[in-house]
């Protein structure tokens, strides 16, 4: 099949949790053909990276349509329309979440889950724990849902929809909504900075609505031979937010099944972004960051935004339960709701070439320090960060254990509580005064990071005077840290954030053979299980006791390193993260079939390129219905059978009742040359009834 890979950041390094996952899944199921679409998070020019046909918002295969003149009355028209929609229902959002009720959620079946295009049909939304009259959850996220597709239509016709979304329209119809009645206080009392500053971020969050993804020919005009995401059999985001706008209009116009992957959840990210003042993608807000309207409305936005694409997805992935938590809670329906956990791969050299023939190989070793070359085996077994050698020699004997570092991979970031760590391993030296710390990572690529860093790096200055005792190895460049001997290197890996997701530092130092000490938080005792310590987050002595009593304890130390390797082998491979795709490919095409017209590299209409059984309308799986238009086509689905012919109950007519259409020539009148075959028609019609025995 084709798949339209949905992605935020560059190719192959998409931002976010996923990182090399997508060239994984790409390179290991190669039996499907993966076409790449990349939207950037900011919506701005990136370079397009060569590979699967990636398409790129700021590459020559795909731009932002605009419209060749100004708007005209009919468009300010819609624009009123749609733009209004969706701010009321974002408006009226965030009082529902200031009152703590869900904005936005629905259960029940995916819209068009048939496989049909959702055209202009509105169904009813279910919503969790809201009311369906104005002002409830369902009724928020009908008015969200036709205002955003209805400016999608209004882009796909007339194009300039950021330069209308910018306008003084716009601001205004914003300004209308947050002063309706039903919108909450934090949005009454927004200014004109505000204003202007959500508008410019809604702006730039709708911009997948205005790429030119969505026409028949594909963005590319039919150069490359693509048809946009008109000619693909399965959008997959990967991840959720406005990286799944493009799914959500291509279920929408061509009836294209929607799989959302998050490793880590949009809405919470947001949330916590939010909330702690540090957005990346706030330039509109100035330097001080978002004021507490931007940021209500925002929420209320993006809240809106994931129950919709929860609500049309065929099925959505997560890496683990505590982000499953966060997707139900968000408006996911919990049976459409699957736990894929990552699987963790050699890395990939950031800017290689790759070649499409390239062939694979799960136990060749492929060095991170070695540049990668197109024809070279590329090794999906190993662990993120080392070759396949050097995973098979630890955990047997052959790892450089001294007995006496502590080691701490990841992003450097304020939830990664680095300052609670290094006061735990003040206690730790206290106890074990050989003791050492190594911190290797980079800098996250979020505000106050690097300053972060510079704070950690003067505590530790302060609090261990000698050198040595306290190292930190930041990587630099864009690209992932992946140091070799790491945790080759390391006695006890630790944890000490308080917030994460999937922890995959953790995963990692599992595939090392590595005991483990962590802060239960996010998905760590799911990952982990009973193969490492926890401890309570923001406790520096708890932390120091078990870090301490593992330093002391090689035996139970190796003994628990074997069975954390034991557990990330079982569930953590690449393998087992591509079979699991690979039969939620199968299913959800199975189940959803696109109804477009398939065709060749030449624009040619492509003859059986679906089976026949592919258009009988209905589920196959569900009991075909007794009447209506598809008991008409009963007895071609499996085990079906003949459709019963058995004549309709009708209400006998009384004796001498003459039709209307006969009654004319009862009486003598209408058409002379028909009145002899009516006329006897309605005597036929109006004699009694005779009885058996009088024919015998």
């Amino acid at each position: 099949m084709r798949v339209g890979l949905l992605t935020e950041g560059g190719y192959p390094y998409p931002g976010g949790a996923g990182r090399q996952w997508c060239d994984r899944l790409a390179r290991g199921l190669a039996a499907h053909d993966f076409e790449v679409f990349e939207v950037p998070e900011g919506a701005g020019g990136t370079e397009v990276f060569g590979g699967f046909g990636a398409r790129g918002a700021g590459g020559a295969s795909s731009a932002l349509a605009e419209a060749s003149r100004p708007y005209g009355r009919r468009e300010r028209r819609r624009l009123a329309e749609h733009f209004g929609e969706l701010a009321a229902a974002v408006a009226g959002a965030s009082a529902a979440a200031s009152r703590g009720a869900p904005t936005g959620a629905r259960g029940g079946a995916p819209r068009g889950a048939s496989g049909g295009a959702s055209g202009g049909d509105v169904e009813s939304r279910g919503g969790l724990g809201g009311s369906e009259g104005p002002g409830g959850s369902a009724w928020l996220a009908d008015r969200f849902a036709s205002g955003l597709y209805g400016l999608a239509e209004l882009a796909r016709d007339a194009g300039g929809l950021p330069r209308a979304l910018r306008s003084e329209q716009a601001v205004r119809l914003l300004e209308a909504a947050c002063r309706a009645p039903g919108a909450s206080n934090r949005a009454r009392g927004a200014r004109v900075g505000d204003l202007l500053a959500t508008t410019a971020l809604l702006e730039r969050a709708l911009r997948p609505l205005s790429l030119d993804w969505y026409g028949e020919a594909g963005g590319d005009g039919g150069r490359s031979g693509g048809r946009g995401l008109a000619g693909v059999d399965l959008c997959h985001a990967t991840a959720g937010g406005p990286v799944a706008l493009p799914g959500l209009l291509a279920k929408r116009f061509f009836g294209t099944p929607l799989l959302v992957t998050e490793h880590a959840v949009w809405l919470r990210g947001r949330y916590l972004a939010y909330r702690g003042h540090h957005d990346r993608h706030d330039h509109a807000c100035g330097s001080g960051g978002p004021s507490p309207a931007v940021r209500s409305l925002l929420a209320a936005f993006h809240g809106l935004l994931a129950a919709e694409v929860y609500a049309a997805a065929a099925l959505i992935t997560c890496a683990d339960a505590h982000a499953r938590r966060w997707q139900e809670r968000g408006g996911a329906d919990r049976a459409r709701v699957r736990v894929v956990h990552p699987g963790l791969g050699a890395p990939f050299a950031l800017g290689a070439p790759f070649a499409l023939g390239a062939p694979l190989s799960l136990d060749a070793p492929l060095s991170p320090d070695a540049p990668l070359s197109p024809d070279a085996p590329l090794s999906l077994d190993a662990p993120l960060g080392l070759d396949a050698a050097s995973v098979a020699d630890v955990g047997e004997g052959g790892a450089d254990d001294d007995g006496r570092t502590l080691l701490w991979t990841g992003l450097i970031a304020p939830a990664k509580d680095l300052v609670g760590l290094l006061h735990a391993f003040a206690l730790v030296r206290a106890a074990e005064p050989a003791a050492r710390l190594r911190l290797v990572g980079a800098v996250a690529p979020e505000r106050g990071a690097a300053a972060y860093l510079e704070r950690c790096r003067a505590l530790a200055a302060e609090l261990f005077p000698d050198e040595g005792t306290v190292s930190f190895e930041v990587a630099e460049g864009p690209g992932p840290a992946h140091p070799a001997d790491a945790h080759a290197q390391g006695s006890v890996a630790v944890l000490s954030s308080v917030a994460e997701g999937f922890p995959f530092s953790l995963a990692e130092a599992m595939f090392q053979g590595r005991a483990t000490v962590s802060t239960d938080v996010g998905a760590v005792r799911e990952v982990i299980g009973g193969t490492g310590l926890v401890v309570p987050p923001r406790d520096p002595h708890a932390l120091a006791e078990s870090c301490v009593e593992l330093l002391r304890a090689p035996e139970r130390r190796a003994r628990l390193g074997a069975a954390a390797r034991a557990r990330a082998q079982e569930l953590f491979t690449a393998e087992r993260n591509t079979a699991a795709f690979h039969g939620i490919y199968l299913e959800i095409v199975a189940h959803c079939p696109v109804r477009g017209a398939s065709v060749d590299t030449d624009g040619q209409p492509l003859p059986f390129a679906r089976p026949a059984e592919s258009h009988v309308p209905g589920h196959w799986s569900a009991a075909p219905p007794s009447s209506g238009r598809a008991a008409r086509f009963r007895q071609w689905l499996p085990g079906g059978g003949p459709a019963p012919r058995t004549r309709p109950a009708t209400t006998a007519a009384p004796a001498g009742h003459v039709p209307g259409w006969a009654r004319g020539a009862v009486d003598g009148g209408g058409d002379p040359a028909g009145a002899p075959g009516r006329r006897l028609a309605a005597e036929a019609l109006s004699a009694p009834a005779r009885r058996p025995e009088e024919d015998a």
